[in-house]
C-alpha cells in the first residue's frame, strides 16, 4: 500500500500488496502490540527526520500535514494538555512515527494520548524531558485512576463553548445531512460523512490552541474522497500520524462496492479490498474496524465476520461465520458494528438482531453471547478503556446499555437518550471512560458521568450530568479529542412527508418523496459540523468570548 491506485478504480488493486512488500515495509507491518502489553513512552526513539511529504497530485487542497499548518507551539499544548506535558508520539524500530500504538498505550493505561511535537526543518523538536519514561506505577491502570477524568480537563459544569464548525459546505445539495464525525487517532484533524457520500477531512484550526478564538472562522474540507453509493461504515488507520503521510488512510464501505482504502494526505484511493459471496459476487461490508494493531481490518456482514489483513489488499480473507449452521446458534443478523477491546485479544460485534457477541481475536470463536435487550438493532458500541464494560446502543432504541463483562449478561445501568428513527446516533467514551456523550434526534446532547452509576448494578437509570442543545435538528455523531478538552458533533437527518416514514433512516426513496415534515424547514433543519471547548477557558480570554453559551435543557 505504498502508492495510490491510479485513476480510482475499486478493484484494481491486485498488484498493490505485491509492490508494498517489494518496496518496504508499510507502516502497519511494524512490530504490533500484544493484547496486554503496554509501550513505555520515549522507548526506541530516535531522531530521523520524518518522511518526505509526496508532492499533491489533485487540483484541490490536501491534508498537507496539520502540523506545519496549525503552527503548533511547544507553549500552547503545554496548556492544554494534562499536566502540561507534550510528549512526541512513540516511534517504532526503523524510526517509523508509530502514533496508534501510543493511542493504544493510552487506552490500555486508562490515560490521554498527549500531543505531538512541531516540526521545523524536517526534524523533530524533541525536548530531553520528553524522552523519559513513564514509571511502572503510572503504567497500570485501575478503574479508580482511569475514571477521575484529569486527563484532558474536561470541564462539565457548564455547557460546552461553541467554537467553530461547517455549515455552507452541507448546504449547496438539498437534504446533505452528515452522518457521523470522527477525530483522527493524532487528533489533528476530523472526518466526517454525509448523505452526498463523500468523506470529508478538516484540518483544526491554528487559532484553537493558542486559544485565539475570536479568530475562528468556519472551517473548510482539505480533502473530499467520494464513493459512489450509500457509505455504510468508515474508519481511521490507528496507527494515523500526520508526521508520516504513509500511515494516514480511511477505510470505507459502500453499497455495491468494495472496502476502498482512501490516502488521507491526498485524497487518492490507495487500495481496495474485494469481499465476494457463495455465489462469486461482489459483496459490501456493513462495518469496519481495524484491529488495534493495524494489521489487520475487519468487515461484518449477515452472519459472517471477514478478515483481511491491511498490507495485502484483494479477494483473499478469512471467514468468521458467527452463526453454527448445524446447531443454529450463534449471532444472527447483519453484522452493524464492531470494535476490539483496549485490554485483552477480544472483539465484539453488534447486529441488527438486537444481539452483541464477544469473540477471540486469534480464531473467530464465539466468546459469549450477550441477551437481546434492546428494542431495536444495534448501531453502535463501545468498550470502556480498561476492557471491563462494553456500552451499546441501537436504533428506535431510547437506551444505551452498560454491560459487566466479567459477568456477562449483567447489565450495570443504562442511560436514557431519545432516539425515535432508525438513523444510526453515535456515542463516544473520553479517554479516561469516566465520561459517555451521546446526541439524540432533538439535537440534544447528553453527558454521563459513569462515576456515578450504582456499584452494585442493579439495573438503575444513570442520570445525565449535563445536557445541551447543540443543534436544531437531530444530533448523530459526537466524539471526544484524543489529548485536549474538545468535542465535535454532526447533526442532520432526512425529512419526511409523515412521521410514520421518518423511522426509516436508509429509506432510498427518490427526491420527489423527500418533503419537509416543518412547514418552516429553516427552523428544523440543521446539517453541520460544529466543534466545542470543553474545558476551563483561559483567564485572559474569558471575558472576550461573545458567542453565547447553548441553552441548557431542563
Amino acid at each position: 500500500m505504498s502508492g495510490p491506485v491510479e485513476g480510482g478504480e475499486s478493484g484494481d488493486v491486485a498488484g498493490v500488496g505485491q509492490e508494498a512488500e517489494a518496496e518496504s515495509d508499510p507502516p502497519q507491518s511494524a512490530p504490533p502490540l500484544s493484547q496486554g502489553e503496554c509501550l513505555e513512552l520515549g522507548e526506541n526513539k530516535e531522531e530521523e527526520a520524518p518522511p518526505a511529504a509526496k508532492q499533491p497530485r489533485l487540483s484541490g487542497d490536501t491534508h498537507g500535514g496539520p502540523i506545519e499548518q496549525a503552527g503548533l507551539r511547544q507553549e500552547d499544548l503545554a496548556v492544554l494538555t494534562h499536566n502540561g506535558e507534550d510528549n512526541q508520539p512513540s516511534v517504532m524500530e526503523g524510526g517509523e512515527e508509530d502514533a496508534g500504538a501510543k493511542e493504544v498505550e493510552c487506552h490500555e493505561n486508562g490515560g490521554p494520548c498527549e500531543a505531538h511535537g512541531t516540526r521545523e526543518g524536517g526534524e523533530e523538536n524533541v525536548e530531553e524531558g520528553e524522552r523519559e519514561k513513564v514509571e511502572e506505577g503510572e503504567q497500570e491502570s485501575s478503574a479508580e485512576s482511569t475514571s477521575e477524568g484529569q486527563n484532558l480537563g474536561l470541564d462539565f459544569s457548564q455547557n460546552p463553548q461553541m467554537l467553530t464548525g461547517s455549515w455552507a459546505e452541507y448546504s449547496s445539495l438539498p437534504e446533505n445531512y452528515l452522518k457521523g464525525c470522527k477525530w483522527a487517532p493524532d487528533g489533528l484533524c476530523i472526518l466526517t460523512n454525509s448523505a452526498d457520500n463523500v468523506l470529508r477531512v478538516y484540518n483544526l484550526p491554528p487559532e484553537i490552541y493558542s486559544y485565539n478564538w475570536d479568530l475562528l472562522t468556519e472551517m473548510s474540507p482539505v480533502l473530499k474522497m467520494a464513493e459512489g453509493d450509500t457509505i455504510y461504515d468508515y474508519c481511521w488507520y490507528p496507527k494515523m500520524s500526520s508526521l508520516d503521510p504513509d500511515s494516514c488512510f480511511i477505510a470505507s464501505s459502500s453499497r455495491d462496492n468494495p472496502v476502498h482504502i482512501w490516502d488521507a494526505f491526498y485524497g487518492d484511493l490507495r487500495a481496495s479490498f474485494r469481499p465476494y459471496n457463495h455465489l462469486d459476487e461482489l459483496t459490501a461490508a456493513h462495518s469496519l474496524c481495524f484491529s488495534p494493531d493495524g494489521s489487520q481490518l475487519y468487515c461484518g456482514f449477515d452472519k459472517t465476520v471477514r478478515v483481511f489483513y491491511t498490507d495485502r489488499p484483494g479477494r483473499d480473507c478469512e471467514e468468521r461465520p458467527t452463526v453454527v449452521k448445524k446447531q443454529g446458534q450463534g449471532q444472527s443478523g447483519i453484522i452493524s458494528c464492531m470494535a476490539f477491546s483496549p485490554c485483552q485479544s477480544v472483539y465484539a460485534c453488534g447486529s441488527y438482531s438486537r444481539t452483541a457477541g464477544l469473540y477471540s481475536c486469534q480464531d473467530g470463536s464465539q466468546l459469549a453471547l450477550l441477551p437481546p435487550r434492546h428494542h431495536g438493532g444495534i448501531t453502535h458500541l463501545a468498550f470502556s478503556p480498561d476492557g471491563h464494560y462494553l456500552y451499546t446502543g441501537g436504533r428506535k432504541d431510547p437506551e444505551i446499555l452498560c454491560w459487566d463483562l466479567r459477568d456477562p449478561g449483567k447489565i450495570l445501568f443504562s442511560l436514557k437518550r431519545n432516539v425515535a428513527t432508525n438513523q444510526r446516533i453515535y456515542f463516544d467514551l473520553d479517554p479516561s471512560g469516566r465520561y459517555l456523550l451521546s446526541g439524540d434526534t432533538g439535537g440534544v446532547v447528553s453527558v454521563w458521568d459513569t462515576l456515578t452509576a450504582p456499584p452494585d448494578g442493579n439495573q438503575e437509570l444513570l442520570q445525565p450530568q449535563l445536557h445541551f442543545q447543540a443543534h436544531r435538528d437531530c444530533t448523530n455523531g459526537i466524539s471526544v479529542h484524543p489529548f485536549m478538552p474538545l468535542l465535535v458533533s454532526s447533526s442532520g437527518q432526512r425529512q419526511f412527508l409523515s412521521p410514520g416514514d421518518s423511522s426509516d433512516g436508509d429509506s432510498s426513496g427518490s427526491e420527489g418523496d423527500v418533503v419537509m415534515l416543518s412547514p418552516t424547514p429553516e427552523v428544523r433543519q440543521d446539517n453541520a459540523l460544529t466543534v466545542w471547548w470543553a474545558g476551563p477557558l483561559s483567564p485572559a480570554d474569558e471575558g472576550a468570548q461573545e458567542e453565547p453559551l447553548p441553552v441548557v435543557i431542563d
